[in-house]
């Protein structure tokens, strides 16, 4: 996401790394580079204009500190900026209430992702200790009511349904039954619908009427630009709803909706989604965002989702054979799977500072793990311990049983022995340094490091 916006700023920053002095001059041509940058993402124009208004005002108002370049200062204020612009902090669910269970109406755009995203934040709500209940209230789309069920049973959460076609009537013996059942969170997923079907919209509005939820969520995609804006804007002033996700930012190159969505609405962005599985949902931070965009990572979201999808028992055995020097392909099949329980890997890339240069985009979308999986999972508990056995009639076993070919088995075999190789140097320059790393060590001292 933001890919093109965070090379034409980077290419506007580059340009003012050389000047000495912050002027009329340099900060004209460079406000009117990142106006550009701005409307080529998508970004809507008024949004634009104040922007570089701003940036500019505080730009020629500074005094440029001589431990700090005019491109630094231009950056820390664009940064603020963009920040600014999205939010300025994060605004959390608020879920408080007397009487429970707390309701969260999602509404939004058929193919918005609206459904998909009710599991989500149901399984997060979950993990926080929470006892949900999803209402299927989308009751027109024939396929909605089996796809929130499906999704509710992948992630243990139970679904109230009705048989007949009234989102009113289901809507409100869902959250009888969830005070009965002692859920304390409700989630109704309400039918998908156009800004212009007029009937759809008074729908919307009986249902925020009868339910009064504490949370009224507008579900976008990210990948229709501008026009999520005005689609906002529309279902703003008939529901005056109280913030907004956005959904396939991972798909969206100029993220422009994001950058544009809270000025024009004034409604905060409270979470983005980067992936199609349950765990791809993140808390929308505007400073962390701002960082991203601006190429400079997200190392602190990176933390916390490691933290909370990594099996850290797992991984301090793995440390453990690592330093024995014992790390087989058993263990680098366990990291596959931790590794991608943690998402998108887009995603993980934007989060580390310099990463998403050093890995090309292009190269991310084809990366592929079930290839590699099917091959370790083809071979013999034997093999996976000891890869040095792996002969030319083994090698063209695991090829047939995995359904691969002999060169991608080969492959797989070199770059595992090089990589083995590389962490065995790394191991004994940590026990020659006497800098072996704790078990208890917090994980994230030990990215720090």
């Amino acid at each position: 996401m933001f890919d093109n916006l965070s090379d034409k700023l980077e290419a506007t920053f580059k340009k003012l790394a050389g000047q000495a002095t912050i002027n009329e001059v340099n900060i004209g041509i460079a406000m009117r580079d990142i106006k550009r940058a701005l409307l080529s993402a998508d970004v809507n124009y008024k949004v634009a204009k104040k922007f570089v208004e701003e940036v500019r005002e505080k730009a020629l108002g500074q005094d440029v500190v001589k431990s700090v370049s005019p491109a630094q200062m231009i950056v820390k204020i664009v940064s603020d900026e963009l920040t600014e612009i999205m939010g300025g902090e994060n605004k959390p669910l608020d879920l408080n209430t007397k009487k429970l269970p707390a309701i969260v109406m999602v509404a939004g755009l058929q193919g918005s992702g609206k459904t998909t995203f009710c599991a989500k934040l149901a399984k997060r709500l979950k993990k926080n200790g929470k006892h949900p209940l999803l209402v299927a209230a989308d009751v027109y789309r024939p396929a909605a009511v089996d796809q929130l069920k499906t999704l509710g049973e992948q992630i243990d959460v139970p679904v109230f349904a009705l048989s007949e076609q009234d989102a009113l009537k289901t809507a409100h013996q869902g959250v009888d039954s969830a005070r009965k059942n002692g859920n304390d969170v409700v989630i109704v997923d309400t039918a998908g619908r156009l800004q212009v079907d007029e009937d759809m919209m008074v729908e919307a509005e009986a249902l925020k009427d009868q339910l009064k939820p504490e949370e009224l969520l507008f579900v976008v995609d990210a990948m229709i630009g501008q026009e999520a804006v005005n689609t906002a804007k529309v279902f703003n002033d008939r529901l005056d709803f109280d913030g907004v996700v956005l959904t396939k930012l991972d798909g969206d190159a100029r993220g422009g909706s994001a950058l544009s969505i809270k000025q024009v609405v004034d409604k905060p962005i409270k979470f983005m989604s980067v992936g199609e599985k349950v765990d791809d949902l993140d808390v929308f931070y505007p400073d962390r965002m701002a960082q991203r965009i601006l190429g400079m990572g997200d190392i602190v979201s990176f933390v916390e989702k490691a933290q909370e999808t990594l099996d850290l028992e797992k991984t301090r055995k793995m440390q453990s054979r690592l330093l024995k020097n014992e790390f087989d392909l058993d263990d680098f099949f366990d990291q596959l799977q931790q590794l991608k329980k943690m998402g998108s890997i887009q995603g993980l890339v934007e989060m580390v500072p310099g990463l998403n240069k050093m890995i090309p985009k292009q190269d991310l979308d084809g990366l592929d793990f079930k290839p590699i999986e099917a091959i370790i999972s083809s071979m013999t508990k034997q093999e996976r311990a000891t890869p040095e056995i792996i002969n030319g009639s083994r090698r063209q076993r695991i090829a047939n049983g995995s359904g691969t070919r002999v060169q991608d088995v080969n492959m797989l075999l070199k770059q595992f022995k090089e990589m083995k190789k590389m962490m065995g140097s790394v191991t004994k320059m940590t026990n020659s340094g006497r800098k072996i790393l704790p078990q208890n060590l917090p994980l994230e001292k030990l990215l720090k490091r």
